[in-house]
């Protein structure tokens, strides 16, 4: 599963998640962090809202966006969460 994590410096949410993901190791995660201060166009669209976990469709080279997990999650709440959405392969938000 190919994950893009947006976040920004300093986010201790964005640390926090990304700590997370990189510990789940039973699903093969393809993990790309993009730091939303170096593009203007990624500083619009998530200044408000990381950490932004996205989701690489690679049939259709496209992102869609996963639902936000609550910081309080286990790493394996995390896992679960990440298990669905792979079983459904339909991301519960919207596409970008």
């Amino acid at each position: 599963m190919r994950l893009i994590l947006y976040s920004k410096p300093g986010c201790h949410l964005c640390e926090g998640l990304q700590a997370k993901l990189e510990q789940i190791k039973s699903l093969g995660l393809d993990l790309e962090i993009r730091d939303i201060t170096t593009r203007e166009e990624w500083w619009q669209l998530y200044q408000y809202e990381v950490p932004v976990l996205c989701q690489k469709i690679t049939s259709t080279d496209r992102e869609a966006r996963l639902p936000r997990p609550s910081p309080r999650f286990s790493i394996k709440q995390l896992e679960q969460m990440l298990q669905k959405c792979m079983t459904t392969d339909q991301p519960a938000s919207g596409s970008k």
